[in-house]
């Protein structure tokens, strides 16, 4: 049941980067926000009520709530036109967290592709709190792409690979992922903020000229 929500998590995320990119009206984005939003607090519910006394499934259900409380925060807040620190602010305790629950999976529950996952959910969920709760304009693009990649490399792929019984080879999926993200996400940075466009090549190719005394 889970991983039917982590499917829907994916698409959640690449239209909230599909709206930091411009590309979709905000309010149309947050009623879609309120839809998930509201199915990753029952599901995480229902696991938890029926399996009281399985504390590893309740580990593993408890964190799906940071991100169905961040979706409906985020989709009562595109909704109303609500100022974006409150939301900004949850993110960073959603980032501190994902590291708690990276370690979980790594340590406890021997889990290591969503050890990294979690890594990446806690890099794009501090990229939320500079963006919408300290107001750091500047990383709108860049934090739009990184959420729409992770939509489909984090959630909707891994979902419907584990739901159709493909997701195999644990360790080379985690190096996989690994290697994935410190490239995309360091060649994304480049790219957004000029370094490697025609402009900022011109620039760093240009002959240096002493300034005149």
């Amino acid at each position: 049941m889970a991983y039917v929500g982590l499917l829907y998590v994916g698409a959640v995320l690449f239209l909230n980067g599909v709206m930091l990119l411009g590309k979709a009206d905000p309010k149309a984005i947050g009623v879609f926000n309120l839809f998930v939003g509201a199915l990753q607090v029952i599901t995480p519910t229902i696991l938890i009520a029926v399996n009281l006394a399985d504390p590893v499934t309740i580990l593993s259900a408890s964190g799906i709530y940071l991100f169905g409380f961040t979706y409906l925060y985020v989709g009562i807040g595109l909704l109303g036109d609500f100022d974006t620190s409150g939301v900004g602010w949850f993110s960073l305790f959603v980032a501190v967290m994902a590291l708690g629950y990276s370690f979980a999976n790594f340590r406890l529950l021997g889990d290591s592709p969503f050890g990294v996952i979690w890594l990446y959910w806690s890099f794009l969920w501090l990229l939320f709190f500079l963006l919408l709760g300290l107001k750091m304009e500047r990383l709108t693009r860049y934090t739009g792409w990184v959420a729409a990649i992770e939509g489909w490399v984090t959630a909707a792929i891994p979902s419907f690979l584990i739901m159709t019984g493909y997701w195999r080879n644990p360790n080379a999926i985690a190096t996989a992922l690994v290697v994935f993200g410190v490239v995309v996400f360091v060649a994304l940075w480049l790219f957004t903020t000029g370094v490697w466009s025609v402009r900022g090549f011109r620039m760093a190719s240009a002959p240096h000229r002493p300034a005149h005394q």
